[in-house]
C-alpha cells in the first residue's frame, strides 16, 4: 500500500546514511548493508501502515481528491462535500474526527452559541442542555465524542451541544413539514434492484448549515459494520447507511406525542442499529425493540426490499408495497384512525408515488434524482423557500439536502441545494 505521509528526509534514511559511514567496501558488508536496510524499510512500513482499504489513498479517481490525514484517518473531498474515512476505536475515530473537521466544527458552534446567546440564554445553559440531551446515548458514541474533545479544540460538552445543536438552534418544534422519503424495487427500477432515496427538509433557518454538510465514514476495529452519515459535521445524522447495505432516515411524523416515561432518543439510536444490524430482519427486531421517546417515520431500506416504520411511544405499525413505498410527514395506515393530514404532506406523498408510476419499470439512480428535483409548487415533494401557509407567509421551508442509495453496490449520490449531485462510491470507502 502506498504511504500517506509525505516524507522528505525520513527516519530509516538517517539511520541508513550513518551506517555506510562505517562500513567497508567488502562484499560481506555491503551484503549485511542491504539486509539491514530492508529490515528498517520493512519494520518501517509495518508500524505506519494503516488499516486495510482499497487502493483509494491517494485515491486515483477524479471525483475523490485526497486532501489531509490525522492518526489513520483521511479528509477528501468529493466534488463540494468533504467525505472523511476514519479508522480504529471509536475514541480514535473521535479523534480523526475532531482534527480533520476542526476549523467546520469550530465554527458551527460559534454560530450555534450566538444564536443561543441572542435568544438570552447563557453558553453554560448551553452546554448543560447538551450534556442532559446526550445522558443516554449509547458508550459508543460516547466514545466518538471523548476523542473529538481531545483534537477539535471544543470542551466534551461543547462537543454534546454541537451534536444537538441544530434541534437546539431551531429553537422550535420539529417543523410541520420535515422530510420525505421513497424506495423502489422489483417492476418499477430498471434492474430489479432497491434504490432509496430522502429528502431532509427544514425551516430555512436551517439552510446555513449546508456549508458544514459532511460524509463521514465509520470503519471500526472491532468488527462492528462500516457506517457512513451524510449531514452537518459533528451534528446529530438523521440519514444513515452501512457496509451491509442497509439505510434508515426518519420523517417527522406530524405531531410529538412524547412517552410519559424517561427513554432514549429513536434517531440517535440510528448510528446504533447500522454498526450491530446487517440484515432487513434485524434491523426490523432492533425497531420494534426500541421503544420510542416521540412519535416518528423511520424508512428503511437493503438489498432485499424497503418499508416504512410508523412509530409511537406504544405501537409500531410496518407497511411497504409492491415494488414501491413512500412517506412524507403523516401515518398511512388507516389503522391509526387520524384526522386528515396537512395538504403539504398529503401531496408530497401522492405526488412521489404518481412520478414512480409514470417512471415504472425504468427507475435507476438517475431516474430518482430527477423524480427528487420536482419541486412540491410542481407536483413534487422538494422544498424551494416554499411558503406552506398563506396566513404566515414568513415561514419558508427547503429541502436542506438530498440523498439517493443503492444498497447492492453501496452507492451514494448526495446534493445540497447550492450543489449538483455527487456520487460517492462507499463500498470502496468501507474497504469492500
Amino acid at each position: 500500500m502506498e504511504m500517506l505521509m509525505p516524507c522528505t528526509r525520513c527516519e530509516q534514511e538517517i539511520q541508513i546514511e550513518r551506517y555506510n559511514s562505517y562500513q567497508s567496501n567488502s562484499p560481506c558488508m555491503k551484503l549485511i548493508a542491504v539486509l539491514i536496510t530492508l529490515c528498517i524499510l520493512d519494520g518501517s512500513a509495518a508500524a505506519l501502515s494503516l488499516p486495510p482499504v482499497s487502493p483509494l489513498f491517494p485515491p486515483a479517481r477524479p471525483d475523490l481528491v485526497y486532501v489531509s490525514s490525522f492518526e489513520g484517518g483521511h479528509r477528501l473531498q468529493a466534488g463540494d462535500y468533504p467525505v472523511i474515512v476514519l479508522s480504529g476505536t471509536f475514541r480514535q475515530m473521535g479523534r480523526q474526527y475532531g482534527a480533520l473537521m476542526k476549523a467546520e466544527l469550530n465554527e458551527e458552534y460559534r454560530v450555534i452559541s450566538s444564536a443561543y446567546e441572542k435568544r438570552g440564554y447563557s453558553n453554560e445553559q448551553l452546554r448543560a442542555d447538551g450534556r442532559e440531551a446526550s445522558v443516554l446515548y449509547s458508550k459508543r458514541l460516547k466514545e466518538v465524542f471523548s476523542g473529538m474533545a481531545e483534537t477539535s479544540g471544543l470542551t466534551q460538552d461543547e462537543v454534546l451541544a454541537l451534536y444537538n445543536g441544530l434541534v437546539i438552534y431551531l429553537m422550535v418544534p420539529p417543523a410541520d413539514a420535515s422530510c420525505s422519503y421513497l424506495s423502489a424495487w422489483g417492476n418499477y427500477t430498471a434492474d430489479g434492484s432497491v434504490i432509496a432515496s430522502r429528502n431532509w427538509d427544514l425551516d430555512d433557518v436551517a439552510l446555513p448549515f449546508n456549508k458544514w454538510n459532511v460524509l463521514v465514514v465509520y470503519r471500526p476495529s472491532d468488527g462492528s459494520n462500516g457506517v457512513a452519515t451524510f449531514g452537518p459535521a459533528g451534528v446529530r445524522a438523521e440519514t444513515v447507511m452501512n457496509s451491509k447495505g442497509l439505510f434508515i432516515a426518519d420523517d417527522f411524523a406530524g405531531f410529538i406525542d412524547p412517552a410519559q416515561d424517561t427513554r432514549p432518543d429513536l434517531v440517535a439510536e440510528f448510528f446504533r442499529f447500522m454498526l450491530d444490524y446487517s440484515n432487513l430482519a434485524e434491523l426490523d427486531v432492533g425497531l420494534r425493540g426500541s421503544a420510542t421517546n416521540i412519535g416518528w417515520i423511520v424508512n428503511v431500506a437493503g438489498p432485499g426490499g424497503a418499508s416504512v416504520y410508523e412509530v409511537t411511544p406504544n405501537q409500531t405499525r410496518q407497511r411497504t408495497g409492491d415494488g414501491v413505498v413512500a412517506a412524507a410527514n403523516h401515518f398511512v395506515d388507516p389503522a391509526w384512525n387520524l384526522p386528515p393530514p396537512a395538504e403539504h404532506s398529503a401531496s408530497r406523498y401522492d405526488g412521489l408515488l404518481r412520478e414512480a408510476d409514470e417512471a415504472k419499470g425504468s427507475i435507476d439512480a438517475r431516474r430518482m434524482m430527477q423524480i427528487r428535483d420536482v419541486r412540491w409548487e410542481d407536483g413534487g415533494a422538494t422544498f424551494v423557500n416554499s411558503v406552506l401557509s398563506p396566513d404566515h407567509p414568513e415561514e419558508l421551508y427547503s429541502t436542506i439536502h438530498q440523498v439517493v442509495f443503492l444498497p447492492e453496490s453501496r452507492t451514494v449520490w448526495i446534493k445540497d441545494p447550492d450543489s449538483a449531485w455527487q456520487r460517492v462510491d462507499l463500498g470502496m470507502l468501507f474497504g469492500e
